[in-house]
């Protein structure tokens, strides 16, 4: 189970961008990097070209680049501050059948994420 995944509310811990809060749109867990929505934003040049209207496309757009999930702290969902997460274990029940399941906790304030 990952400790950040997508459409969690994290903050920023070191960078330029330190302090600000996001969603994180999308994990890219091979270079373990995270991509957090307003957070991160560079300048792209795109290559001109045309749709099948005759519209132009391109220019200079900016769009969330990635950063490294070491980078990120998930966020509390009660102090909503940074925090660190944990996990427990929990017994379910379907149909008939009893399972034990993970469930991602806040170290900060023992609540459920």
């Amino acid at each position: 189970m990952a400790k950040i995944k997508k459409g969690d509310l994290v903050v920023v811990i070191s960078g330029r961008d330190k302090g600000q809060q996001g969603r994180v749109l999308e994990v890219l867990v091979e270079t373990q990097r995270v991509v957090v929505e307003g957070v991160q934003r560079v300048t792209k040049h795109v290559k001109a070209g045309q749709t099948q209207r005759g519209t132009r496309t391109g220019g200079i757009e900016t769009v969330e680049a990635p950063i490294h999930i070491s980078n990120v702290m998930l966020v509390d969902p009660e102090t909503k501050k940074g925090t660190r997460v944990g996990y427990r274990t929990e017994q379910v029940e379907r149909d008939g059948r009893t399972r034990t399941v993970r469930v991602r906790v806040a170290k900060r304030s023992g609540k459920d994420i």
